[in-house]
Parts: C-alpha cells; sequence; structure tokens
C-alpha cells in the first residue's frame, strides 16, 4: 500500500495517529449503518412482496367483479353509475427517518370522514356483484398505496447502502491502510535517527574520553 507523502517528524506522527483512531471509529459506525440499512432493506423487500401479492390478488378479484356485472347492466347503465364520484380522494405525504434515509409515508384523505362512502349510485337498480367489486377495490387501495410507499423505500435504501458500502471500503482498503503504512514508516524513520543520535554521541563521547585522558 502506497503511503502518504508527509514528513517523517513526532508531530506528523502524533497527528497520523488521531486520524487513524477517527477513521478506525467511522469505519465501525458506518459498518454497524450498513448492517442495519441492510436489516431494513430486507424486512421492506418482504413486506413489498407480501403487499405486492395482496394487491395483484385484490386487483384480479375486483376486475372479476366488474366484468361480471358489466355482463348483467347494459353498458350505459353502467357508465352512469360511475358518472358523478360521491368520494373525492387525496394523498398526503410525510416521512420517516430510517438511518439517516428521509422515506416517504403516504395517507389518503377523503372528503368526508366516512372512508367507506363510496358508493356513488342507488342500489336497486345495480347487481350484486358491482357493489362487491367497489368494495373490493376500495379495500384493495389501502394495500397499493403501502405498495407504492414500501418500493420507494426500497429505492431509497438500496441507494443509501451502496453509499455506505462504498465508503466502508474506501476506509478498509485505502485509507486506515495508508494511515497505517505511513504511521510504519515514520515510526521507523524516527527510530533509525535516534539510533543515529545514540550512535553519534557515543562516538562523541569516545572523543573527549580519548582527548581527556590521551587515551589511544
Amino acid at each position: 500500500m502506497e503511503r502518504l507523502a508527509v514528513n517523517p517528524t513526532r508531530m506528523e506522527l502524533s497527528r497520523l495517529k488521531k486520524r487513524l483512531r477517527t477513521a478506525m471509529r467511522g469505519h465501525k459506525l458506518l459498518k454497524d449503518k450498513r448492517d442495519e440499512l441492510m436489516r431494513q432493506f430486507l424486512e421492506t423487500v418482504r413486506l413489498n412482496d407480501t403487499l405486492r401479492r395482496k394487491v395483484e390478488h385484490g386487483l384480479s378479484e375486483s376486475y372479476g367483479g366488474f366484468a361480471s356485472a358489466a355482463a348483467l347492466m347494459s353498458p350505459e347503465l353502467l357508465a352512469q353509475s360511475f358518472l358523478y364520484p360521491k368520494q373525492r380522494l387525496g394523498v398526503e405525504m410525510s416521512f420517516k427517518n430510517i438511518m439517516s434515509v428521509n422515506v416517504p409515508q403516504y395517507h389518503f384523505l377523503t372528503e368526508t370522514d366516512d372512508s367507506s362512502d363510496i358508493f356513488p349510485y342507488g342500489f336497486a337498480a345495480t347487481p350484486a356483484e358491482l357493489d362487491d367489486s367497489v368494495l373490493r377495490l376500495q379495500r384493495t387501495m389501502d394495500d397499493l398505496l403501502r405498495l407504492a410507499e414500501c418500493e420507494k423505500t426500497v429505492k431509497l435504501l438500496a441507494k443509501e447502502i451502496e453509499k455506505t458500502r462504498r465508503r466502508v471500503n474506501a476506509l478498509e482498503y485505502v485509507m486506515i491502510p495508508q494511515l497505517q503504512e505511513t504511521i510504519k514508516y515514520i515510526t521507523m524513520k524516527l527510530d533509525e535517527n535516534e539510533r543515529a543520535n545514540t550512535t553519534r554521541l557515543m562516538k562523541v563521547k569516545d572523543m573527549v574520553l580519548e582527548q581527556a585522558h590521551n587515551y589511544n
């Protein structure tokens, strides 16, 4: 691993050791964040799969009921039944924070307090199949909204997991090894300088003693 281009001084060694400690703490925190994001991601994927199957089943049953009702009613009467909707719907969005990721939460807003007030027609002229289909579709809409929420959450979590994984790898395979290699290099240089200074001091001492006592 290529080391950093720094001067081999004690001050630089102290600074790099602090950077290494900070990098190792950051690496641990990012790994914990990545693991928790993965857990949340897998839970959301499982919920998404369950909701998708439930929504597909509900829509299939609802459309089947509409087809049966259409066979029992004239096209004009069927179109007239839904000509003037009784309930207006809106969607409100809020956010929930999951490990620094803001994921959306959707909620239906109804025009009246009674969300089941959805039939825009009288029951006398319509078959029961139509009523059942409308009810099935109304129940499925809640799951459909949750499914949209889950799919958006999965995309946002996957993006954050990838970003966190890159940061973890950069610390683990680039920054931390570089710092460790540079610290090792500076330590060796300082030890080498210390040995050289000790050797020079011993040589000077021998020369002083030789001059003082006329040693040969």
